[in-house]
């Protein structure tokens, strides 16, 4: 028997399910429909352990800020990621108020967001940027600091055992956050499930057909029973990862060709002592190393994972033709299509430095993994941590004249009629999640947008402000998240935690 449905949620991590609350906000007698393939919620790339979970606002991801040639500092992508952040805040703070979410300590924390450096270049550099953030409402708290003694004060473990003579600098900024993705989607979820939506663990989709009618026919097989169900559904959302790619490729719609998929995974290393986990509260994050991806951003990273609090080094970049951590190592080769093939092989021929980059990670033992450490803890000690395997990411490979160019932020692709959209690549991902699906329900929905547009404001006060050019309504939404969501500022430095026993 072939079921309706109005809409089709592909995956069960953060995407899909901030783009079905949305809709059962704006739309609440629309039937929807979710499918996961596994049996859990948020389990690739939105489960905290395979995720930084930053809140990426580019408060302390270098990367978004790049030095010019001429030495200047660019902070365009750095504010258009905060300003995207700031959506999401925005809505969290309405899911609290209105019941769709819980206590906001089980998903988000504040944790100072830091930027370091050492080397008289770098330092001068991370000058230049906080002086270029700074003068911006976004980045007004952010501070410079490169005295050795405020060093020790603020970050003592990388502190000890440093030699100073090698100058250093922090931007640090109190405002920063600690996010639980895999919390946050589980509770959006639970919000999906109490109003009505279908939500099926262990189902898979296997195929999308348009109709003639612009429809889609979704066939799904139930990973326990082997059966399979037939839906035919008026809007497919394609949030499924690494999975996104080869389900819109089967979709066949003419937005997705030229699109491949470059797979990287990931590995942290975790304090597994408890003394040390104590004794740093901060996100701080370094330079990436010379051809190595964005992703790839070294980082000493404090997480809160369900209240309590745990400590991780990495990422390390590792390879794998998996497209998903749970995928299939034909994964890859299965997304090579004519209509890619020269975008796929025109990014092996100019990303050689990334592939020399992969190659010498692969290579590094785990002694090797902690001696990368020691430029964040001089006197780190490979007793006091364990590897860990972190998510897999798929970059997306974009078509560029004759050949393809990889990019490393997130694509939404969607059909010109509307009828389906997935979302594409990483990072900042998850973080500016809300603002990507606001983006696919107005390049989807264009007829229904005017009519949601007082709820949207409902929801995300500043929608359709930029907020770097509003100080006034940027310190009013600002305030009310901060309130709603419990975002104290840390200034003091004492950890939040104490009393919690750590992760370890």
């Amino acid at each position: 028997m072939t079921e309706k449905t109005d809409v089709v949620l592909i995956g069960a991590g953060i995407m899909s399910a901030t783009l079905g609350a949305l809709l059962r906000q704006l739309q609440p007698e629309w039937s929807i429909s979710l499918f996961e393939r596994l049996d859990a919620a948020a389990a690739e790339s939105s489960d905290p352990w395979n995720n930084a979970g930053t809140g990426h606002s580019a408060l302390c991801e270098l990367n978004y800020s790049p030095q010019n040639p001429d030495g200047s500092v660019d902070i365009s992508k750095a504010i258009d990621i905060n300003e995207r952040f700031q959506v999401s805040r925005q809505f969290w703070s309405y899911g609290v108020e209105n019941g769709i979410l819980g206590d906001p300590s089980a998903f988000i924390n504040p944790i100072p967001h830091v930027s370091f450096v050492h080397g008289a270049d770098n330092v001068d550099y991370l000058r230049k940027r906080y002086e270029a953030l700074s003068r911006h409402p976004l980045f007004s708290t952010m501070e410079y600091i490169d005295s050795p003694d405020e060093f020790a004060k603020r970050l003592p473990l990388m502190a000890r055992g440093r030699d100073f003579s090698d100058p250093i600098a922090l931007n640090w900024t109190d405002e920063g956050t600690d996010i639980d993705f895999g919390s946050l989607s589980s509770e959006l979820l639970a919000y999906l499930g109490r109003s009505g939506v279908d939500l099926a663990f262990g189902h898979e989709v296997r195929d999308l057909t348009k109709q003639s009618d612009g429809s889609w026919l979704v066939k799904v097989r139930n990973l326990r029973t082997r059966r399979t169900r037939t839906l035919i559904s008026k809007f497919v959302f394609v949030g499924a990862g690494g999975g996104a790619l080869p389900l819109l490729q089967k979709s066949g719609i003419k937005e997705a060709k030229g699109f491949g998929g470059f797979p990287i995974s990931g590995q942290f290393i975790r304090c597994t002592n408890p003394d040390l986990i104590y004794k740093h509260e901060a996100k701080v994050y370094g330079k990436a190393a010379v051809g190595a991806p964005p992703m790839s951003v070294p980082h000493l990273d404090t997480r809160i994972i369900k209240g309590r609090p745990g400590l991780l080094f990495g990422p390390y970049a590792g390879w794998t033709p998996k497209f998903l951590k749970d995928g299939k190592n034909t994964d890859l080769f299965k997304s090579v299509k004519p209509n890619n093939i020269f975008s796929l092989l025109g990014v092996g021929v100019t990303e050689l430095g990334l592939t020399k980059y992969l190659v010498s990670e692969l290579l590094k033992s785990e002694a090797g993994k902690v001696a990368t450490l020691e430029e964040f803890m001089p006197r780190a000690d490979g007793h006091d941590w364990e590897l860990i395997t972190a998510g897999q990411r798929v970059q997306v490979i974009r078509r560029k004249g004759a050949g393809g160019v990889l990019e490393f932020g997130t694509a939404v692709v969607a059909a010109e009629d509307g009828t389906i959209a997935g979302l594409l690549g990483a990072s900042p991902g998850a973080s500016t999640g809300v603002s990507a699906m606001i983006d696919v329900l107005q390049r989807c929905f264009p007829r229904e947008y005017d009519d949601w547009s007082p709820k949207l404001k409902e929801m995300v006060p500043s929608l359709g402000v930029k907020l770097s050019e509003n100080q006034a309504l940027f310190q009013e939404v600002w305030d009310w998240s901060t309130k709603t969501l419990n975002l104290n500022s840390v200034s003091d430095n004492t950890p939040k935690h104490a009393g919690v026993a750590p992760i370890a």
